[in-house]
Protein backbone atom coordinates (compact mmCIF):
# COMPACT_ATOMS: atom_id res chain seq x y z
CA UNK A 1 0.00 0.00 0.00
CA UNK A 2 1.56 3.62 -0.88
CA UNK A 3 1.52 6.43 1.28
CA UNK A 4 -0.72 8.63 -0.73
CA UNK A 5 -3.41 5.69 -1.19
CA UNK A 6 -3.50 5.23 2.90
CA UNK A 7 -3.70 9.18 2.55
CA UNK A 8 -6.57 9.32 0.56
CA UNK A 9 -7.99 6.82 2.31
CA UNK A 10 -8.25 8.04 5.52
CA UNK A 11 -9.01 11.47 4.05
CA UNK A 12 -12.46 9.43 2.86
CA UNK A 13 -12.59 7.52 5.76
CA UNK A 14 -13.00 10.91 7.95
CA UNK A 15 -15.34 12.64 5.18
CA UNK A 16 -17.75 9.51 4.94
CA UNK A 17 -17.99 8.84 8.38
CA UNK A 18 -18.23 11.95 9.78
CA UNK A 19 -18.88 15.10 7.08
CA UNK A 20 -20.94 13.87 5.37
CA UNK A 21 -22.51 10.86 7.05
CA UNK A 22 -26.01 12.81 7.31
CA UNK A 23 -26.03 14.48 3.75
CA UNK A 24 -24.67 10.72 1.94
CA UNK A 25 -27.38 9.14 4.02
CA UNK A 26 -30.51 11.25 2.61
CA UNK A 27 -28.78 11.48 -1.10
CA UNK A 28 -28.80 7.56 -1.23
CA UNK A 29 -32.63 7.69 0.27
CA UNK A 30 -35.74 8.82 -1.13
CA UNK A 31 -35.88 12.71 0.53
CA UNK A 32 -36.12 15.86 -1.09
CA UNK A 33 -32.65 16.74 -2.48
CA UNK A 34 -31.57 19.99 -4.50
CA UNK A 35 -31.63 20.22 -8.34
CA UNK A 36 -27.86 19.15 -8.08
CA UNK A 37 -27.76 15.76 -6.29
CA UNK A 38 -31.21 14.82 -7.81
CA UNK A 39 -28.92 14.69 -11.13
CA UNK A 40 -26.37 12.75 -8.98
CA UNK A 41 -28.68 10.44 -7.75
CA UNK A 42 -30.27 9.59 -10.51
CA UNK A 43 -27.00 8.59 -12.38
CA UNK A 44 -26.11 6.78 -9.44
CA UNK A 45 -29.45 4.78 -9.78
CA UNK A 46 -29.16 4.26 -13.87
CA UNK A 47 -25.12 3.11 -12.93
CA UNK A 48 -26.30 0.79 -10.12
CA UNK A 49 -28.83 -0.74 -12.94
CA UNK A 50 -26.15 -1.14 -15.64
CA UNK A 51 -23.92 -2.88 -13.16
CA UNK A 52 -26.72 -5.15 -11.45
CA UNK A 53 -27.31 -6.17 -15.58
CA UNK A 54 -23.80 -7.18 -16.32
CA UNK A 55 -24.28 -9.55 -13.65
CA UNK A 56 -26.76 -13.21 -14.18
CA UNK A 57 -30.17 -12.37 -13.81
CA UNK A 58 -30.24 -15.36 -11.27
CA UNK A 59 -27.07 -14.86 -8.83
CA UNK A 60 -28.53 -17.66 -6.37
CA UNK A 61 -25.30 -19.57 -5.37
CA UNK A 62 -22.97 -16.98 -6.08
CA UNK A 63 -20.93 -14.89 -3.65
CA UNK A 64 -20.08 -11.11 -4.36
CA UNK A 65 -18.30 -8.46 -2.92
CA UNK A 66 -19.57 -4.98 -2.50
CA UNK A 67 -16.28 -3.14 -2.26
CA UNK A 68 -17.22 0.69 -1.35
CA UNK A 69 -20.85 -0.54 -0.44
CA UNK A 70 -21.67 2.85 1.17
CA UNK A 71 -25.42 2.91 2.22
CA UNK A 72 -25.86 -0.56 0.56
CA UNK A 73 -28.34 -0.15 -2.10
CA UNK A 74 -25.95 -2.26 -4.62
CA UNK A 75 -26.08 -4.66 -2.05
CA UNK A 76 -29.89 -5.21 -1.30
CA UNK A 77 -30.68 -5.07 -4.92
CA UNK A 78 -28.02 -8.22 -5.19
CA UNK A 79 -29.51 -9.72 -2.24
CA UNK A 80 -33.15 -9.84 -3.71
CA UNK A 81 -32.06 -11.95 -6.62
CA UNK A 82 -30.06 -14.25 -4.70
CA UNK A 83 -26.73 -13.14 -4.15
CA UNK A 84 -24.90 -13.96 -0.83
CA UNK A 85 -23.24 -10.31 -0.43
CA UNK A 86 -20.14 -9.37 1.76
CA UNK A 87 -20.80 -5.30 1.69
CA UNK A 88 -17.17 -3.66 2.99
CA UNK A 89 -16.54 -0.03 3.15
CA UNK A 90 -14.72 2.02 5.51
CA UNK A 91 -17.39 3.98 7.27
CA UNK A 92 -18.80 2.70 10.04
CA UNK A 93 -21.48 5.41 10.11
CA UNK A 94 -22.84 4.06 6.47
CA UNK A 95 -22.92 0.59 7.57
CA UNK A 96 -25.20 1.45 10.35
CA UNK A 97 -27.78 3.65 7.62
CA UNK A 98 -27.12 0.14 5.51
CA UNK A 99 -28.04 -2.11 8.22
CA UNK A 100 -30.95 -0.30 9.13
CA UNK A 101 -32.11 -0.28 5.44
CA UNK A 102 -31.40 -3.78 4.72
CA UNK A 103 -35.16 -6.09 4.96
CA UNK A 104 -35.68 -8.19 6.94
CA UNK A 105 -36.41 -11.24 4.45
CA UNK A 106 -32.89 -10.52 3.47
CA UNK A 107 -31.01 -10.37 6.75
CA UNK A 108 -28.77 -14.03 6.52
CA UNK A 109 -27.72 -13.01 2.36
CA UNK A 110 -25.69 -9.78 3.38
CA UNK A 111 -22.73 -10.15 5.33
CA UNK A 112 -21.87 -6.15 6.22
CA UNK A 113 -17.64 -5.56 6.97
CA UNK A 114 -15.54 -2.41 7.99
CA UNK A 115 -12.33 -2.50 6.17
CA UNK A 116 -10.03 -1.48 3.36
CA UNK A 117 -10.73 -2.82 -0.49
CA UNK A 118 -7.29 -4.27 -0.57
CA UNK A 119 -8.25 -6.46 2.40
CA UNK A 120 -10.79 -8.39 0.51
CA UNK A 121 -8.89 -11.84 0.79
CA UNK A 122 -9.66 -11.67 4.21
CA UNK A 123 -12.88 -12.46 3.83
CA UNK A 124 -12.81 -15.83 1.66
CA UNK A 125 -13.56 -16.21 -2.27
CA UNK A 126 -15.98 -14.03 -4.62
CA UNK A 127 -17.55 -14.97 -7.93
CA UNK A 128 -17.71 -10.83 -8.79
CA UNK A 129 -16.68 -7.95 -6.99
CA UNK A 130 -17.91 -4.84 -7.55
CA UNK A 131 -16.64 -1.53 -6.80
CA UNK A 132 -19.19 1.02 -7.85
CA UNK A 133 -17.34 4.85 -7.54
CA UNK A 134 -14.90 3.29 -4.47
CA UNK A 135 -12.00 4.15 -7.09
CA UNK A 136 -12.87 7.37 -8.23
CA UNK A 137 -10.83 8.79 -5.98
CA UNK A 138 -7.77 7.36 -6.77
CA UNK A 139 -4.99 7.52 -9.67
CA UNK A 140 -4.62 5.26 -12.43
CA UNK A 141 -1.77 3.23 -10.69
CA UNK A 142 -3.62 2.72 -7.33
CA UNK A 143 -6.79 1.43 -9.13
CA UNK A 144 -4.82 -0.86 -10.88
CA UNK A 145 -3.42 -2.09 -7.13
CA UNK A 146 -6.69 -2.35 -5.73
CA UNK A 147 -8.23 -4.29 -8.89
CA UNK A 148 -4.91 -6.93 -8.58
CA UNK A 149 -5.83 -6.71 -4.50
CA UNK A 150 -9.31 -8.39 -5.79
CA UNK A 151 -8.10 -10.54 -8.59
CA UNK A 152 -6.93 -13.52 -6.25
CA UNK A 153 -9.87 -13.89 -4.69
CA UNK A 154 -12.63 -13.63 -7.66
CA UNK A 155 -13.67 -15.75 -9.94
CA UNK A 156 -15.54 -14.65 -12.52
CA UNK A 157 -15.75 -10.93 -13.06
CA UNK A 158 -14.75 -7.32 -11.09
CA UNK A 159 -16.88 -4.11 -12.28
CA UNK A 160 -15.58 -0.99 -11.52
CA UNK A 161 -16.33 2.74 -12.36
CA UNK A 162 -13.90 5.28 -13.42
CA UNK A 163 -14.31 9.13 -13.48
CA UNK A 164 -13.78 9.78 -17.16
CA UNK A 165 -11.09 12.36 -18.02
CA UNK A 166 -13.64 14.69 -19.79
CA UNK A 167 -13.41 18.54 -20.35
CA UNK A 168 -16.84 18.77 -18.40
CA UNK A 169 -15.57 16.86 -15.78
CA UNK A 170 -12.47 19.16 -15.53
CA UNK A 171 -14.59 22.21 -15.22
CA UNK A 172 -16.84 20.54 -12.45
CA UNK A 173 -13.64 19.39 -10.84
CA UNK A 174 -12.26 23.08 -10.86
CA UNK A 175 -15.69 24.66 -9.66
CA UNK A 176 -15.26 22.45 -6.70
CA UNK A 177 -11.37 23.09 -5.92
CA UNK A 178 -13.38 27.37 -4.99
CA UNK A 179 -15.46 26.04 -1.92
CA UNK A 180 -13.94 26.61 1.27
CA UNK A 181 -11.39 23.92 1.99
CA UNK A 182 -13.79 22.62 4.76
CA UNK A 183 -16.57 22.17 2.98
CA UNK A 184 -14.97 20.79 0.29
CA UNK A 185 -15.61 16.68 -0.70
CA UNK A 186 -12.51 14.46 -1.33
CA UNK A 187 -11.71 15.26 -5.19
CA UNK A 188 -12.01 12.80 -7.64
CA UNK A 189 -9.75 12.20 -10.27
CA UNK A 190 -10.71 11.69 -13.56
CA UNK A 191 -8.39 9.21 -15.26
CA UNK A 192 -8.63 8.37 -19.09
CA UNK A 193 -8.86 4.67 -19.70
CA UNK A 194 -5.42 3.96 -21.89
CA UNK A 195 -4.03 4.98 -18.34
CA UNK A 196 -5.75 2.45 -16.56
CA UNK A 197 -5.26 -0.13 -19.04
CA UNK A 198 -1.37 0.32 -19.17
CA UNK A 199 -1.04 -0.01 -15.38
CA UNK A 200 -3.94 -2.96 -15.33
CA UNK A 201 -1.23 -4.51 -17.95
CA UNK A 202 1.77 -4.00 -15.56
CA UNK A 203 0.45 -5.94 -12.60
CA UNK A 204 1.05 -9.32 -12.92
CA UNK A 205 -1.79 -10.33 -10.48
CA UNK A 206 -4.03 -9.37 -13.50
CA UNK A 207 -1.88 -10.81 -16.11
CA UNK A 208 -5.19 -13.44 -16.77
CA UNK A 209 -7.69 -10.77 -16.93
CA UNK A 210 -9.18 -9.06 -20.00
CA UNK A 211 -11.15 -6.39 -20.10
CA UNK A 212 -14.99 -6.85 -20.96
CA UNK A 213 -18.14 -4.53 -21.24
CA UNK A 214 -17.96 -0.75 -20.83
CA UNK A 215 -20.68 1.92 -20.41
CA UNK A 216 -20.84 5.51 -19.42
CA UNK A 217 -23.24 7.60 -17.45
CA UNK A 218 -23.81 11.23 -17.60
CA UNK A 219 -26.38 13.00 -15.71
CA UNK A 220 -25.72 16.67 -15.20
CA UNK A 221 -23.07 16.71 -12.66
CA UNK A 222 -22.52 12.74 -12.59
CA UNK A 223 -19.68 11.79 -14.44
CA UNK A 224 -18.51 7.96 -14.45
CA UNK A 225 -17.97 5.20 -16.91
CA UNK A 226 -18.33 1.43 -15.85
CA UNK A 227 -15.89 -0.99 -16.60
CA UNK A 228 -15.80 -4.99 -16.79
CA UNK A 229 -12.85 -7.11 -16.20
CA UNK A 230 -13.48 -11.03 -16.69
CA UNK A 231 -11.25 -13.63 -16.13
CA UNK A 232 -9.60 -15.00 -19.78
Amino acid sequence: MSVAYAERRDTLHRYFDRTAADAWARLTSDAPVGRIRATVRAGRDSMRQTLLDWLPPDLSGLRILDAGCGTGAFSIEAARRGAEMVALDLSDTLLRTARERLPAALAGRVRFETGDMRDAARFGDFDHVVAMDSLIHYPAAEIAAVLAAFAPVVRRSMLFTIAPRTPALAVMHAVGRLFPRGDRAPAIEPVAWARVASCIGAEPALSGWRAGRHAGISTGFYKSHARELVRA
